[in-house]
């Protein structure tokens, strides 16, 4: 039997979607085993990584992009999390800027796309990230003008 032309046409649309979307994260669910302990372990880790170069994909001392500096801090404590802004964004839950914790994860807007940059909430302000090409992983304060405009959410991984 031949299908019909809208069928067929659905059916590899489909198959194309699948085939991009693929590629493009890790798979999204909740990270299962989090603890506050874990939180705290993970952004002391993160701190420890001040100075360490930019680099994009990056998640090691080499070098980070701002979800590896994520990766590799959660990975030092025991936690295997994306190296994705938007699946880190999945994997985790919303919290109020007043119930922010150490190791909190922070969503920012930058370069005109929403949650395309996230740190580690350390403490009183505070948080770390790997900012961008040239430049290195830092401490800033989210009363910042540039970070306050820019900030999005905090968010927390599955307790």
């Amino acid at each position: 039997m031949i299908a019909s032309r809208p069928r067929l046409f659905s059916a590899a649309l489909l198959a194309v979607v699948v085939a991009v979307t693929g590629c493009a994260s890790a798979p999204v669910h909740p990270v299962a085993g989090y603890t506050p302990a874990i939180g705290e372990k993970a952004a002391r880790t993160a701190a420890a990584m001040l100075g360490r170069p930019y680099k994009y994909q990056g998640d090691s001392p080499s070098g980070f992009d701002c979800s590896g500096l994520v990766r590799y801090s959660y990975l030092a404590a025991g936690l295997d999390v994306p190296h994705n802004t938007l699946a880190l964004r999945s994997a985790s839950r919303k919290v109020y800027p007043s119930e922010l914790r150490t190791g909190d994860l922070l969503f920012f807007y930058e370069r005109g796309r929403p949650f395309s940059h996230v740190g580690i909430y350390l403490e009183e302000g505070y948080f770390v990230h790997a900012p961008s090409s040239g430049k290195k992983v830092r401490r800033d304060s989210l009363a910042d003008q540039y970070w306050k405009k820019s900030f999005i959410e905090a968010r927390r991984f599955f307790e």
